[in-house]
C-alpha cells in the first residue's frame, strides 16, 4: 500500500509539488499521469525515496519513507525512465550484483531464473548488456525491479523502446504483478494506462486534478450522455424515426461510411437508455443497425480535458 498525505516539494520560489494527497491500495493498479512538468516525476523521486519532500509525508506499507528510508525502500521495486543498468556487466552479473546490493534473502538461482522468466529475458542471460536491443535492455530494467519481491512497484514508463508484442507481453505481465503488488505506472501512452489502470490520477502545475477510474471520469466530464449508431437505410426516415424517440435530445448526422448507411450522433436525456427502443423501431422497419456504441470520452480526451481544457473533437483537432 501507497499513501501520499498533503506532500510538498519547493525549489525555493516554485513549488514543484503542491499538497498532493492519494493513496493506491494493495493489488491496485494505479495509472500516474501528468504533463511535461506536472512535478509527475519529482512526486515519483519522493515516493521512492530519491529526494526528500519540504512537507507532508509518504508511506510505503506503514513505513514512512523520509523516517525510515532503508525498510521503506526494501518494499520497493523502482523502475526509472532510463534503467539503471552497467552496460560492460552481463544479465548474469547485472542481477546477481542487484540481489546482493538488495540484500535479498530469497533462493537466489530460482529467484532470480523466475525474474528473468517473467521479463523474458531468459535467453540473453549471458549477454552483455551493452549489446542488447534498447527492448531487451529495458526489459533488464523491469527485472532488477522485481529482485527481492518487493510489495510496491513503481515504473516509469516501463515498455520505452519495446516493440508492439513486447508492449502487449509486459502490459500483460504489469497485469499479472498487480494481483499480487501495489503498482504505480506512469506512462505518456495514455491507450496503456487505460488497458492495464485500475484507477489513474493526474496532476497539472504540481496540483492533483483528479483521482478516480477512467470510466468514471469520462462520466463527469461528458455533459451529454451519447452514442454513435450506424444504420442501414433511407437517410431520412432513419432521422425521423430517431427524432421521433422521446428519451433522444439531439441527433446529428455523421459522414455516410457508405452507400445507403448512415452514422449517427445520438445525445440521450440524463439517466435515459435508448438503445432497445432504437432497436426495436428499427427492427420493425427492417433497417439493420450496423453499429451501436457509447461515445464516451478516451483516457487521451481526458487527460486533455483536465489538463488544458479541450480535447480532440472540440476544436476540431487544432491548436
Amino acid at each position: 500500500m501507497i499513501e501520499v498525505k498533503n506532500l510538498c516539494k519547493n525549489y525555493g520560489s516554485k513549488k514543484a509539488v503542491d499538497n498532493i494527497s492519494f493513496r493506491a491500495e494493495n493489488g491496485e493498479i494505479l495509472g500516474f499521469l501528468g504533463p511535461n512538468g506536472a512535478g509527475k516525476s519529482t512526486t515519483m523521486n519522493i515516493l521512492t525515496g530519491y529526494l526528500s519532500a519540504t512537507s507532508g509525508q509518504v508511506l510505503i506499507n506503514d513505513i514512512d519513507v523520509l523516517e525510515d528510508p532503508v525498510s521503506a525502500k526494501k518494499n520497493i521495486g523502482y523502475l526509472p525512465e532510463i534503467p539503471p543498468l552497467y552496460l560492460d556487466m552481463t544479465v548474469n552479473e547485472y542481477l546477481d550484483f542487484v540481489y546482493d546490493l538488495k540484500k535479498c534473502k530469497l533462493p537466489k538461482r530460482s529467484h532470480l531464473g523466475e525474474i528473468c522468466e517473467l521479463s523474458r529475458i531468459a535467453d540473453v542471460r549471458k549477454r552483455v548488456i551493452r549489446n542488447l536491443s534498447k527492448g531487451y535492455r529495458q526489459r533488464v530494467g523491469l527485472a532488477q525491479s522485481l529482485v527481492g519481491n518487493p510489495k510496491v512497484l513503481i515504473l516509469d514508463e516501463p515498455t520505452v523502446g519495446l516493440d508492439p508484442k513486447q508492449i502487449i507481453e509486459i502490459r500483460s505481465l504489469i497485469k499479472k504483478l498487480g494481483k499480487n503488488h501495489t503498482v504505480i505506472l506512469s506512462s505518456h501512452i495514455l491507450p496503456e494506462v487505460q488497458a492495464v489502470c485500475d484507477r489513474v490520477v493526474v496532476i497539472n502545475n504540481g496540483k492533483l486534478i483528479a483521482d478516480d477510474t477512467a470510466e468514471n471520469l469520462s462520466h463527469s466530464l461528458s455533459p451529454d450522455s451519447k452514442l454513435l449508431v450506424q444504420i442501414e437505410g433511407p437517410s431520412k426516415e432513419v432521422k425521423d424515426i430517431l427524432t421521433g424517440i422521446s428519451d433522444i435530445d439531439r441527433v446529428y448526422e455523421l459522414k455516410s461510411p457508405a452507400k445507403n448507411i448512415s452514422e449517427y450522433e445520438i445525445s440521450q436525456k440524463e439517466g435515459c437508455d435508448v438503445r432497445r427502443e432504437i432497436f426495436r423501431r428499427m427492427a420493425a422497419r427492417n433497417y439493420p443497425i450496423l453499429l451501436m456504441k457509447n461515445t464516451e470520452l478516451s483516457l487521451e480526451e481526458i487527460f486533455l480535458k483536465l489538463t488544458t481544457g479541450d480535447f480532440y473533437g472540440e476544436n476540431g483537432g487544432g491548436e
